[in-house]
C-alpha cells in the first residue's frame, strides 16, 4: 500500500497550510466515509478501524440507529439552548444514566460537550458541595486540554510544557502504587503501598481536610492502557469516605461499554461518587456529562453550571439512541469477548517477542507495550513503526504513552474483520524485529 496518493498529498498540502501543527495527526489519511469498524479514505483505500475516533464510537461509525435519532431530532430542531428552552430528550440522556450509574440512592446528570468540560464541572460541582479547594489527580492521567484540565493531567510533553502557569490547588499522587504494582504484587502487599501514597500526600503536600475531589480513570487512557488495581481502588474508596472526599471516575475512554460493563469501575464494585462520560456518550457528536449524587449535584447556584451547547439536542438524541444500542446489542459483554481475543494475541506475542514488554487490559481495552529488549525502557520509534506498517497493511491503531499499542476498535467489529485486524497487527509487530 502506497504512503499517499494524488488526492492525499493535495490534502495534506492544504492543510499543512490552512491548519497550524498543534492538532496532531496520528495518520496521513483523510477519511471519506466510515461504517460499522472500517473507514475509506479519500484515495478509496479501506481500513480496519482500531483507533474509533479515540474510543468515541463503541457503537460503530455511523450505526444506523443513531443516524436516524440524529437525522429525526434534525427535523424538529437543531438548537435552542437548553437554558432558554428545554426538551426532553436532555431529560430522558439524564434519567437513564441516573439509573445506570453504579451508586446509590436519587442521582442527577448535567451535559456538556467534550470530557474536558466535564472534568471541569465535576471540581466546580466538588468544591461547591465540599466548600473545600484542593484537589488530586494522578501521574499520566489525562484529563484533557483546557487550563483545569492540563493541571489535572499528568504528563508534560505534549499536553503541558510551555502553556503555564497552570490553576493552583491541584496535587498529584504517584501511578505505579495504584495502576502498576508488579504482576505478582499480593492484595497486602498494593493495600500498603497505596496507602503509604496517600499518607505521604496528606502528611507532605496537601491535608485531606483540605481536598474536595480526587479524580481517577479506571483505566489510564493517555498515560498507558493501565487498569487501576482492583486493592489500590478499594483504598482510595475508603480513605475518600474516611476524610469526607469525593471521588471521582474519569470514565470517558474506559466507559459506554468499552471495558466489558457499562461503566469500568462496575468490574470493580466500587461506587463513586461522581461518573464522568464523553466520547462513546454521544455516538460521535460533541456530548459528555457529570453524574452523582442529587445533594451533591445540586450544591452549585442556579447558573453556576451549564453552556450554550451543553447537552445539545442532536448529541442527546444520539446519545439516547448510543444507550439503546449498547444495551439491546448487549456491546458491553461484546466487549469482554473482543477483549478475550485481543489478549491471547497480545500475550503471545509478549511471551515470543522480546522487545513486547508487557500486554494489559479490562474488557476491550487492551494494550502491548513496546520496550528495549536490554533495558525495558519505552521504544517510541520501534512503536511508530508498528503503526505505520499496520497502516500499511490495512489496520488504523493508536498508541498511547508513545509505546503502548492501545486498541479501541468499536464494538459491532465482526468476528472476521477482528481477526483480520489481529493478524494485521501481529504481522506489524514481529515484521520491526
Amino acid at each position: 500500500m502506497s504512503t499517499t496518493t494524488a488526492a492525499t498529498r493535495d490534502l495534506l498540502q492544504r492543510r499543512a497550510a490552512a491548519v497550524p501543527r498543534g492538532p496532531f495527526n496520528v495518520f496521513p489519511v483523510f477519511a471519506d466515509r466510515a461504517l460499522g469498524a472500517k473507514l475509506w479514505d479519500v484515495d478509496g483505500r479501506e481500513y480496519i478501524d482500531f483507533a474509533g475516533g479515540i474510543g468515541t464510537v463503541n457503537v460503530g461509525h455511523n450505526h444506523p440507529r443513531v443516524v436516524e435519532a440524529i437525522r429525526a431530532q434534525s427535523e424538529r430542531f437543531l438548537h435552542v439552548c437548553w437554558h432558554v428552552a428545554m426538551y426532553e430528550e436532555y431529560v430522558r440522556l439524564a434519567e437513564r444514566l441516573n439509573e445506570l450509574v453504579p451508586m446509590t440512592g436519587p442521582q442527577k446528570t448535567v451535559f456538556f460537550n467534550s470530557g474536558a468540560e466535564a472534568g471541569e464541572n465535576a471540581v466546580k460541582i466538588a468544591r461547591a458541595f465540599t466548600g473545600r479547594k484542593a484537589v488530586v489527580g494522578f501521574e499520566r492521567g489525562f484529563h484533557g486540554r483546557t487550563l483545569l484540565g492540563m493541571t489535572l493531567t499528568g504528563k508534560v510533553h505534549p499536553y503541558t510544557a510551555g502553556f503555564g502557569p497552570f490553576a493552583p490547588e491541584i496535587y498529584r499522587l504517584p501511578y505505579r502504587p495504584f495502576f502498576a504494582p508488579g504482576r505478582d504484587a499480593s492484595e497486602a502487599a498494593v493495600r500498603a503501598e497505596a496507602e503509604a501514597a496517600l499518607d505521604r500526600l496528606f502528611h507532605y503536600h496537601v491535608e485531606p481536610e483540605e481536598i474536595a475531589l480526587i479524580m481517577v480513570e479506571p483505566v489510564l487512557g493517555e498515560g498507558g492502557f493501565f487498569p487501576v488495581h482492583p486493592a489500590a481502588l478499594r483504598v482510595l474508596r475508603e480513605v475518600t469516605r474516611e476524610h469526607g472526599i469525593l471521588l471521582a471516575a474519569d470514565e470517558v475512554q474506559a466507559g459506554m461499554g468499552r471495558a466489558g460493563a457499562m461503566f469500568a469501575v462496575e468490574r470493580y464494585g466500587v461506587g463513586p461518587d461522581l461518573v464522568l462520560t464523553a466520547k462513546s456518550l454521544g455516538g460521535g457528536l460533541p456530548l459528555s456529562a457529570v453524574t452523582g449524587p442529587a445533594e451533591v449535584m445540586d450544591a452549585p447556584p442556579v447558573g453556576g453550571i451549564g453552556g450554550t451547547f451543553g447537552g445539545n439536542p442532536l448529541a442527546c438524541a444520539a446519545g439516547n439512541a448510543v444507550l439503546d444500542v449498547l444495551q439491546e446489542e448487549k456491546l458491553p459483554e461484546r466487549a469482554l469477548v473482543i477483549g478475550e481475543r485481543v489478549m491471547a494475541r497480545f500475550e503471545a506475542l509478549h511471551g515470543k517477542l522480546p522487545y513486547v514488554t508487557d500486554a494489559r487490559g479490562l474488557g476491550a481495552m487492551c494494550a502491548l507495550e513496546i520496550g528495549d529488549p536490554a533495558t525495558g525502557a519505552p521504544d517510541p520509534a520501534r512503536t511508530a513503526k508498528i503503526v505505520e506498517r499496520a497502516r500499511e497493511g490495512g489496520l488504523l491503531v493508536m498508541t498511547a504513552s508513545g509505546n503502548v499499542i492501545r486498541t479501541l476498535m468499536p464494538l459491532v467489529i465482526t468476528d472476521e474483520a477482528l481477526e483480520r485486524g489481529l493478524s494485521i497487527l501481529a504481522g506489524a509487530v514481529e515484521a520491526v524485529a
